[in-house]
């Protein structure tokens, strides 16, 4: 199992701030998940409308290239800026 947080609009996009699946053993980085997730038309428009988003994997900032595993929480979120 992994989990996914969805944070500010791509949640609401979503219609909810986390999600549990469990991907085949193929699906083994960001990217991947991403991906597997797109097969659901719903989660696919959802992250179509936000193509540029940060990652973080169990809290700590990745990539679409970061690894990921049973057991890992995936956070996705678009772009923020501070100032």
């Amino acid at each position: 199992m992994i989990e996914i947080r969805f944070f500010a609009a791509l949640r609401e996009r979503v219609g909810s701030d986390r999600l549990a699946v469990s991907p085949p053993d193929s699906v083994d980085t960001v990217a991947k998940l991403v991906e597997w997730l797109e097969t659901d038309p719903a989660l696919a428009e959802a992250l179509a409308a936000t193509p540029r988003r940060m990652v973080a994997v169990n809290e700590v900032l990745g990539s679409e290239d970061s690894t990921v595993s049973p057991g890992d929480v995936v956070a996705l979120f678009p772009p923020v800026t501070g100032g």
